[in-house]
């Protein structure tokens, strides 16, 4: 049996969080282990560019997110750990794919839409600030997933539009220049409905744009005051609390197994102070995550080593993009003539 190829990407703007933790990088590594899998991680710098224009800001983030992947045990030899902009194959097929893809296609994006509805609530010309990096965005995902013949694409529910489109501009493609053998794979998006989605400080899911997170390898004190801003109600200690619609628990249940969850409840039901419940939920996450802060801090030290895994995969990846491509341009009429 053939084996299954999964690819996931990860945007360099921000440092990682509990929640980028629990719902995307923990199980993502998990499924690398998977010998019935193919894995490849790209970080996706490309695709910063559209939200940040902050030079320094898109630098940090690759060397945090990559330090991020690395210390958490990625085995780098199994998967293919790339960054984007190091396979220049990808922006290559994205023109390609521009070229047999609809603007009707694009005017259907949920993010550009969002962007034009905000826009004409404000009295403003609807494309104000809309720039064709964010336009053309579905498109860059699909040459990203194309490129690598993905069959799987774990991806958030707000991201299934994303893979439709890049099945659509493969069928597309194959239908114009492949009808009797197809090249392009038409993948399919995954999403686990078990994976958590934590809240965040404020009760809110936890997001970089809400403010809200708690860094995943914040030191030990840092973490600490964090997990005490975490958004409770008045009860006192004694008074009977519920579970369900605590944020403490609801992220005490990412990290614990199910008889700890079991006892938490317990607790709950018995009154636990919101303090102590904190304290409690610190030393869990704390002794999950701190042999992993130091690797982390110690690849942070040493950006070379970082430099160097990314490089190796680049390789690996362009060892897939570079014959990929030359069937592409070969399908388009883009060849040598001799």
């Amino acid at each position: 049996m053939s084996k299954q190829r999964v690819l996931t990407g990860i945007t360099t703007t921000g440092t990682p969080h509990l929640g980028n933790y629990v719902g995307a990088i923990r199980p993502a590594i998990e499924a690398s282990r998977d010998t019935n899998n193919e894995s490849f991680y790209f970080l996706a710098d490309f695709h910063a560019l559209i939200k940040c224009q902050d030079p320094a800001a898109v630098h940090q983030s690759t060397k945090e997110i990559a330090a991020t992947w690395l210390a958490l045990g990625l085995d780098t030899d199994n998967a293919v750990f790339y960054r984007q902009s190091d396979v220049p194959e990808i922006p290559q097929l994205t023109w390609f794919l521009n070229c047999i893809c609809a603007k009707g296609l694009m005017n259907r994006a949920h993010a550009y839409k969002a962007a034009v509805d905000a826009n004409l609530e404000e009295g403003e010309d609807a494309d104000k600030a809309v720039t064709m990096g964010l336009f053309s965005y579905p498109v860059l995902m699909a040459a990203d997933i194309l490129m690598f013949g993905a069959h799987k694409v774990p991806v958030g529910k707000d991201q299934i539009q994303h893979v439709e489109m890049a099945r659509a501009m493969a069928q597309r493609f194959n239908h114009i220049y492949c009808k009797n053998e197809p090249l392009l794979t038409l993948p399919d998006y995954q999403v686990d409905d078990d994976a958590a989605v934590l809240q965040g400080l404020d009760g809110r899911k936890m997001s970089k744009s809400y403010g809200n997170t708690i860094p995943l390898f914040l030191p030990e004190k840092k973490l600490q005051k964090h997990i005490n801003k975490i958004k409770t109600n008045l009860l006192e200690p004694g008074e009977p609390k519920d579970p369900d619609t605590s944020a403490v628990f609801q992220i005490w249940k990412a990290f614990a197994t199910q008889e700890q969850t079991a006892e938490m409840r317990q607790a709950f039901a018995e009154g636990i102070g919101w303090g102590d419940a904190k304290k409690k939920l610190f030393a869990l996450i704390n002794e999950e995550v701190a042999e992993a802060r130091e690797r982390y801090e110690d690849l942070l030290a040493r950006p070379a080593d970082i430099e160097a895994e990314l490089q190796k995969g680049a390789e690996k990846a362009r060892s897939f993009s570079r014959p990929m491509l030359e069937k592409v341009r070969a399908a388009v009429g883009i060849s040598g003539l001799a």
